[in-house]
């Protein structure tokens, strides 16, 4: 419904530009504005028409040759790898390593590079999906690895003929969210490795590299026994490494980007760090990923929004435009309200990343990050269901119309709460995480410092969770605090009356 959305959606959205003038040194405001307006001018127009052309013509998988020879080629639409264009030269991996943004940006450049990403995510069919397994990657290659040195500069190039994308090979169809049950081996052949089995959820199939989780012969098992590799498409020769895509899932929402069951038949691969670490490294990883999913759901809630206020506008019913009609715009409020909210809260996550990855957080900043990126991936992506969910019924049924552009943002949004962890798997993690007592501390003196307004029953579950014995109320402790940590935020930013109070009837919090 390109009509409806505003020519340049940086411009169009006050609460955004609110936040990194007062977030951004003025200096450093300056120098991401031109970014940052360009990418919303191209949000509105280019990005959005190569976004809906990929829609349109997703990717398929040609197996074989005219010979017969598998070849196993994920075949894109050229509008995809027109945005993949857009999003190399824009930075929007490279910003955080680079040493060009680095100092020019310092820690800010986390934030940066997470507000042009809310800009590009909702128009580029699910491409910051590539674009996070490519952060998180280039996050675990940019430390004391050896050779992989030459993929992280793949990772982090602003030239598109260049740059790579990176995908996550962790789950496998026994597992799921349970990774210690993973099966699939790897063997030492001399000085390489070769990985066998089976990994069933395969985003960005395509990709150049591949990050997998395999337990090498003998390790142990559970969690503890898993390493990480390093999975390149092709051998050093330009041979095609041995593994097989099985077939591309056919899906609810993400049509654009394929998704693939993969075997690995003996694939080469490199070890990335001690062989019993994986596990942990995959979390890293998974801060940053889960960082972009957040990014995501607040970018498709502003979205929604945007979309749903225009039309408002416009519709007449019953004598009056929709916006004149004080129950409909209370509707709109509160979806503006939640939008405003998932902006910030996410926008602190990126704070906190940039100030962890400078080294410059203290230790009460990463207890508070370890927590707070848990939270905010959970309750953003619930939320976004709701938001989008809304948006359709404002349209009426329009709304519910293919050619209206909003059933695909439902369907892409109802993957959020999927991706990086499901929402059960993330409450009992918050759990675990508000067990040490540095992580109470932190997220108690964050709601002090925001004055949020009901953080003393936010902090009296949050103690109880730290007790113990209170598996069975995880969601709720889980929302309340992200519910008074986003109040806070709001708070703090000026934000008054239904952006603060009004909460969408069937969003995520359940009943206390």
């Amino acid at each position: 419904m390109p009509e409806l959305l505003p020519k340049n959606t940086w411009l169009a959205d006050p609460a955004l530009r609110s936040l990194l003038t007062r977030w951004l040194a003025p200096a450093a405001f300056d120098r991401a504005e031109p970014l940052l307006a360009e990418m919303g001018r191209a949000a509105a127009c280019e990005l959005l028409s190569w976004g809906d052309a990929c829609e349109r013509q997703p990717a398929s998988l040609r197996q074989f040759d005219g010979w017969g020879n598998r070849i196993d080629e994920v075949v894109y639409p050229e509008a995809w790898r027109q945005i993949a264009g857009v999003a190399a030269r824009s930075g929007l991996v490279a910003l955080a390593y680079e040493p060009e943004s680095l100092n020019s940006f310092g820690a800010d450049a986390r934030l940066i590079q997470a507000a042009l990403c809310y800009l590009f995510a909702p128009s580029t069919a699910t491409y910051l999906c590539p674009v996070a397994m490519t952060d998180g990657a280039a996050r675990i290659l940019a430390g004391p690895i050896g050779p992989a040195h030459e993929v992280f500069g793949h990772l982090v190039s602003r030239n598109p003929q260049t740059a790579w994308t990176s995908g996550q090979w962790m789950t496998e169809r026994q597992g799921g969210s349970d990774v210690g049950r993973n099966t699939v081996v790897a063997r030492q052949d001399g000085d390489r490795w070769r990985l066998y089995g089976e990994k069933f959820f395969c985003s960005n199939i395509g990709c150049e590299v591949a990050l997998a989780l395999a337990r090498p012969e003998g390790a142990q098992a559970g969690t503890r026994g898993l390493a990480l590799f390093l999975v390149p498409r092709e051998r050093a020769d330009g041979t095609k490494n041995p593994y097989r895509i099985d077939r591309l899932k056919d899906k609810l929402g993400t049509r654009a980007m394929a998704t693939g069951e993969v075997t690995l038949e003996g694939a080469e691969a490199q070890l990335l760090g001690d062989p019993g670490r994986g596990f942990s490294q995959m979390t890293a990883m998974l801060n940053i990923t889960r960082l972009h999913n957040a990014i995501t759901a607040a970018a498709l809630m502003r979205r929604a929004w945007m979309l749903a206020a225009a039309y408002a506008e416009q519709r007449e019913a019953f004598g009056r435009t929709l916006a004149q009609h004080p129950l409909h715009q209370q509707v709109l409020d509160g979806m503006q309200g939640e939008a405003d909210g998932a902006l910030y809260l996410t926008m602190r996550m990126a704070q906190l990343l940039g100030r962890i990855d400078c080294g410059s957080a203290t230790a009460h900043e990463e207890a508070l990050f370890r927590l707070g990126i848990t939270l905010t991936k959970l309750y953003t992506a619930k939320q976004a269901v709701a938001v989008v969910s809304e948006a359709i019924e404002c349209f009426g049924g329009q709304g519910y119309m293919e050619d209206a552009g909003l059933p695909r943002l439902l369907r892409d949004a109802q993957v959020l709460p999927i991706w990086e962890g499901t929402t059960n798997v993330l409450s009992l993690d918050a759990l675990r995480v508000l067990a040490k007592s540095d992580t109470l501390d932190a997220v108690a003196a964050e709601l002090e410092r925001l004055q949020a307004l009901d953080r003393a029953a936010a902090l009296d579950l949050a103690r109880e969770a730290s007790s113990g014995g209170v598996e069975s109320a995880a969601r709720r402790i889980a929302y309340a605090l992200a519910e008074s940590w986003t109040g806070g935020l709001l708070h703090e930013a000026g934000f008054s009356g239904p952006r603060v109070t009004h909460r969408l009837p069937g969003s995520a919090l359940p009943p206390r």
